[in-house]
């Protein structure tokens, strides 16, 4: 585990103007969706491409990264950090007086296979089934997949060579948390070398996006109270819950000592 108290480290906004905030030594961008939509277009459209790595972030991300320096350090090289869940969104507003609009992980993969006017060529990684649906959902985009890969190192050259095969501009990851960042900086040079320019770890948008496991009603959605809905549904996942509270407590520790995103009271 990191040795340092998150809540006395960092909940601070970076400098004025800036286009991300730092949430508990983790930043979180603050663009709006329409901006990060335009900066992927910008980048795809960029010749010498480098790749734009994506990651999507939760309460449980930032918990996990103080615990697991390893990711904690994969998640920082993340070109671009959004945020995903409700809890980092409040978290901003109250700790550092700033907008923060939501971008999930399943809105980011639908943009990119549904509404994203330029057309890339899109490998997938992760549940093999899930995969293979979404495969047949958007056959014009979704170029290749393979769900028989895992996000260990021993791996890695097996998934590359898939994705230089079917000629991939874009990945999305779904090896869930931590393994999905990590996995993308580990192989960021070969990516890159293979004629990848974007990046994402979707955790389980994929299953989403695919059927496999059914969204929230709407009136969750809208409140960010997706995970309570996946807890009452799939009670096993508690475990994986515990970081909320930890996360609540960081940021009202943080708020109740009075102290905003510049330090002052």
């Amino acid at each position: 585990m990191v040795a340092v108290d998150p809540v006395v480290v960092a909940a601070d906004s970076a400098s004025p103007g800036s286009d991300r905030i730092d949430l508990f030594g983790i930043e979180i961008s603050t663009m709006r969706r329409a901006e990060i939509e335009r900066r992927i277009v910008v980048h795809m459209s960029n010749s010498g491409r480098t790749l734009l790595h994506i990651a999507t972030v939760n309460p449980e991300y930032v918990v996990a990264a103080h615990r697991n320096p390893a990711f904690c350090a994969a998640l920082r090289n993340a070109d671009l950090r959004l945020a995903d869940g409700i809890g980092v969104v409040l978290a901003g507003r109250w700790l550092a007086g700033t907008a923060v609009e939501r971008f999930t992980g399943v809105e980011l993969v639908q943009w990119l296979l549904e509404d994203l006017e330029r057309t890339p060529r899109v490998f997938l990684l992760g549940n093999a089934a899930s995969i293979a649906d979404l495969q047949g959902r958007h056959p014009i985009r979704v170029v290749g997949r393979w769900g028989g890969g895992t996000p260990r190192p021993e791996d890695d050259d097996a998934s590359i060579e898939r994705i230089r095969a079917r000629d991939a501009t874009v990945v999305l990851v779904g090896y869930g948390a931590p393994g999905q960042v990590e996995w993308i900086e580990r192989n960021r040079a070969a990516l890159e070398e293979a004629g990848v320019y974007l990046a994402v770890g979707v955790g389980g948008a994929i299953d989403y996006l695919a059927g496999r496991t059914p969204l929230a009603p709407e009136l969750f959605r809208r409140l960010g109270l997706e995970w309570a809905y996946r807890l009452v549904r799939e009670p096993w996942r508690w475990r994986r819950q515990l970081a909320l509270p930890v996360f609540a407590c960081w940021v009202l520790r943080r708020w109740a000592t009075g102290w905003t995103s510049s330090g002052h009271r």
